[in-house]
């Protein structure tokens, strides 16, 4: 027992012990720190980088693949109402091939009247209020209507 006790007083197990209690506190610190710190892990970091770059790597070609659906849309869109203006022209023109529609239409449109028949016009009656002004500009050139259109132009610009 002498060596054991004259072991225990020795100086290099008096630093052996310092040391083992050094690295017992060191290791209890580290193990606090290590609950402390972030559970972002290497992985985690390396996940969340890939994921970024796959949404900006996709984020064009989805923005391509919605416009672009957007885009058929419309274009079908304008499909069903092309095909439903040539269906109502396919209607106009077999109302057209009937004699008595044509006929109608001639009467309405151009004031023909049948062999026999006296056609009238009535005369709207705010029309015959017009004033003499509004008369005189029917009954010149169209140009020299442009040019007065032009000078008043001009004067009321001159104005402001």
């Amino acid at each position: 027992m002498a060596v054991k006790d004259r072991d225990r007083f020795s100086t290099a197990t008096r630093i052996r012990i310092i040391g083992e209690q050094t690295a017992a506190r060191v290791y209890r610190s580290q193990t606090k720190r290590q609950a402390r710190r972030s559970r972002l892990t290497g992985r985690a970091a390396l996940l969340a980088m890939v994921l970024c770059s796959l949404v900006v790597a996709l984020a064009y070609p989805i923005r391509q693949y919605v416009a672009q659906r957007a885009e058929i849309a419309d274009l079908q869109q304008e499909q069903r109402e092309t095909r439903q203006r040539v269906e109502d022209l396919r209607d106009l023109k077999a109302r057209w091939q009937d004699d008595a529609y044509a006929e109608q239409q001639v009467r309405l449109r151009l004031h023909y009247v049948m062999p026999g028949e006296t056609g009238f016009i009535v005369v709207d009656p705010e029309a015959a209020d017009r004033t003499r002004a509004e008369a005189g500009a029917a009954d010149r050139a169209w140009y020299r209507n442009v040019w007065d259109g032009i000078d008043k132009a001009d004067a009321a610009a001159r104005r402001q």
